[in-house]
């Protein structure tokens, strides 16, 4: 099969929708795109509150942990289901579905919060439940917005939902820390403030679920004949025949997993590194997702660039060698131009890189692909371990520079090993006539 990005099989239309936010001239995804900043700061603000509540029942770094797994752990077992269904159904009532049924979720532990008789089980239980229904209906959510946008701009596309998500990162848990002093007058330790905060992250979940309702698109099923089973050995079978794909994808795990560690190790970096205080970590991890947000959006600036592969594998190198710069730093002034760095190329490469593989599946097994891509990032924190070890052994200034340096290796490894990867090209001056419609062209954005 020839994966040429330039192949649109919905259309050939002419379009003149160009600019930072051209993705937004279509409805539906106008739509998706808000019902996504609703559920990210719904998502954010929960990680906050949650994290705050079990560290305070239970005073232990590890319950955290547990927490985490339980949240994350559903996805490696379940994720290529959600990939099944998702191009097995039509993909907007998954949507509605696992946000309805996450919605549910919310409100009952919201409830069991407010009235303070939460244990830690709870936190398991839902974890567990949440990262299930997360695992079985994200497939679906990332392969509606080429089908809705079109191959032309879903590197744009992209590159704004991952801004959406960036600027969650950096405002969610503010907004739930303002909640929680807000609802309880002060009280900090008072767990009907934190109750109140899960009611608003239902509500926010309950916004998102509207806005997919208010869709015209629905996600047209791709399979009908073959068993489950069947449907995901064909994903990895395409996987392996498709190098570039695979190229992608091995792209998109290794030299990402090198990379987040700076982020991963932060805490570490500044008490050992500068000295810090709590005050100075907030400082830190703001500086990076302000890096990331501003990476986001040059991107979706640069959406219609032609040499997406050189852009790609440029950003990269330039992450890394923004990576080994900030093991150096000394001040915390340094360190917070340097982490923001950090951030904005780590944000182009990881979304270019996601906005490439989108434009290469094919519609009929893009939910199969996605979740594949979905589990593999899913043992990142694996990945982290060796690194986590050398902090501990040898000091957090090693383990980063030693990030960056693999970050930066197994770039040009992956580099000399598929060199097709590098000359991606994107020279699409075409948009689907079947999504011409929902294109509000009296905008102007």
């Amino acid at each position: 099969m020839n994966l040429s990005v330039n192949e649109d099989p919905l259309g050939s239309e002419k379009s003149s929708i160009k600019g930072m936010f051209a993705s937004l001239f279509f409805r539906d995804f106008r739509l998706i795109w808000f019902s996504g900043i609703a559920g990210l700061f719904a998502m954010n603000m929960q990680i906050m509150a949650r994290g705050w509540l079990i560290y305070d029942i239970t005073g232990s770094a590890m319950d955290l942990t547990w927490v985490m797994l339980s949240f994350m752990a559903p996805s490696l077992f379940f994720s290529l289901l959600g990939g099944v269904i998702a191009d097995r159904l039509k993909k907007k009532p998954i949507i509605i579905i696992s946000g309805s049924l996450n919605t549910v979720a919310t409100i009952t532990f919201a409830w069991i919060v407010y009235h303070g008789q939460i244990t830690f089980a709870h936190f398991i239980y839902f974890g567990l439940f949440n990262g299930t229904v997360l695992a079985l209906s994200m497939p679906a959510r990332a392969s509606a917005t080429p089908e809705i946008v079109g191959k032309a701009h879903i590197v744009n596309a992209t590159a704004l939902q991952s801004a959406t998500f960036n600027l969650s990162r950096i405002a969610g848990p503010a907004l739930a820390g303002l909640v929680i002093r807000l609802a309880s007058g002060g009280d900090t330790s008072s767990h009907e403030g934190v109750g109140i905060v899960f009611f608003v992250v239902a509500a926010l979940y309950g916004i998102s679920v509207l806005m997919t309702m208010l869709m015209e698109y629905q996600g047209k099923p791709h399979q009908e004949s073959k068993s489950p089973l069947r449907d995901t050995v064909e994903a990895f079978v395409f996987l392996k025949e498709e190098k570039t794909l695979f190229g992608l994808l091995v792209l998109g795990f290794v030299p990402l997993t090198f990379g987040f560690s700076v982020t991963f190790l932060a805490p570490v970096f500044n008490q050992e590194a500068l000295a810090g205080n709590a005050s100075t970590l907030s400082l830190l991890l703001s500086a990076t997702g302000i890096g990331a947000l501003a990476g986001s959006l040059i991107l979706a600036r640069l959406g219609k660039i032609e040499e997406k592969g050189k852009l790609m594998f440029r950003t990269g190198y330039l992450w890394a060698l923004s990576i080994c710069l900030f093991s150096t730093a000394q001040t915390i002034e340094t360190a917070l131009i340097l982490i923001s760095l950090t951030g904005l190329f780590g944000a182009i490469i990881g979304s270019l890189n996601m906005g490439l593989t989108q434009l290469l599946v094919p519609d009929h097994i893009r939910g199969r692909v996605m979740s594949i891509m979905m589990m593999t990032h899913s043992f990142m924190p694996i990945g982290l371990i060796p690194i986590s070890s050398i902090a501990e052994s040898y000091g957090i200034t090693l383990a980063i520079m030693l990030s960056g340096t693999l970050v930066g290796l197994s770039l040009l490894a992956i580099r000399l090993w598929l060199p097709e990867l590098n000359s991606i090209k994107d020279n699409f001056d075409s948009q689907p006539a079947s999504n011409l419609s929902n294109a509000d062209k009296s905008n102007n954005f």
